[in-house]
């Protein structure tokens, strides 16, 4: 499988996840303390535009870019390659279409970063200004409910992911992923009510043709914010995109790459398997 999966995918795979994982506890903590001491909660765009008062900061936004910019690459390779074994079905297709759509996604956060290190003060746009632009194409109303609708099914995706624990099929088994499981099925389940409510948003968006209705993250925090005891549930989802970003750092660094580690590596599917499968010959014993 090694000519399926070349060696330096499993570099630009860590690179990217390593990115992800360094904005997902920026915003995470921003709405952590947003929550504690009052304030808005900030979105990926503005958390990293907070970034650029440093000099530091600022090596960091090229970082975090280039990073990006890897986890889209990612993503187009793996769909390209089939690195994580979907298959040729439509089930196998519809998934590595969504993974193509995650690079989209990523690639323009990406650019955005890197327009932020180079002094470009709106990061290359909010979500309203991109709902716009996209509302004055033809058909731009439908366009942008079918941006919509997927985005909610992201997050519909994410929740699921961590619900069923999905995520744990591409993860190798040791001391330090059994512990921080947990964090990780948390992270995912937060991932999928902020994202769905990103993508209700621009749903609600299209329905009223009113691209101010859209917004990014930071939206989607602040909606979470206005319920009742808003502050005590921005917390916890807060909590939960910081367990989000930790779960991408472990998968910076214990995710593998199927088509290329093949069945030799335990997983923590694996192991959950194995055991219930142990639990079972007892009870029968």
């Amino acid at each position: 499988m090694s000519d399926k999966a070349p060696a330096w995918v499993v570099p630009v795979m860590q690179a990217g996840y390593a990115a992800r994982a360094i904005v997902y506890v920026t915003v995470g903590v921003l709405a952590l303390l947003a929550s504690i001491y009052g304030g808005q909660a900030q979105g990926t765009t503005n958390a990293l535009a907070d970034l650029r008062g440093s000099w530091w900061g600022v090596l960091l936004l090229w970082i975090v870019g280039l990073g990006l910019l890897c986890y889209a690459a990612w993503r187009f390779i793996d769909a390209w390659m089939d690195l994580d074994t979907y298959g040729s079905d439509a089930k196998g297709i519809f998934a590595r279409l969504a993974l193509v759509v995650t690079g989209l996604v990523h690639a323009a956060l990406g650019i955005s970063a890197l327009g932020l290190a180079m002094g470009d003060s709106s990061g290359g746009g909010n979500a309203e200004s991109l709902t716009a632009r996209v509302m004055q194409m033809p058909y731009g109303r439908w366009l942008v409910g079918l941006i919509g609708l997927g985005i909610l099914g992201a997050g519909i995706y994410y929740a699921y992911k961590g619900y069923s624990r999905r995520y744990q099929k591409d993860i190798r088994t040791n001391r330090t992923t059994l512990k921080l499981d947990p964090l990780m099925r948390g992270g995912f389940l937060a991932e999928g009510l902020v994202v769905g409510i990103v993508g209700a948003l621009v749903l609600y968006a299209a329905f009223t043709t009113n691209p101010e209705q859209a917004g990014g993250i930071g939206q989607a925090l602040t909606e979470i914010r206005s319920v009742a005891y808003g502050r005590i549930a921005l917390g916890i989802v807060a909590l939960g995109l910081i367990f989000f970003g930790i779960e991408n750092a472990v998968e910076a660094k214990y995710r593998i790459v199927k088509a290329r580690a093949g069945d030799s590596v335990e997983t923590l599917a694996q192991r959950a398997k194995n055991s219930a499968e142990r639990g079972a010959r007892k009870a029968g014993a």
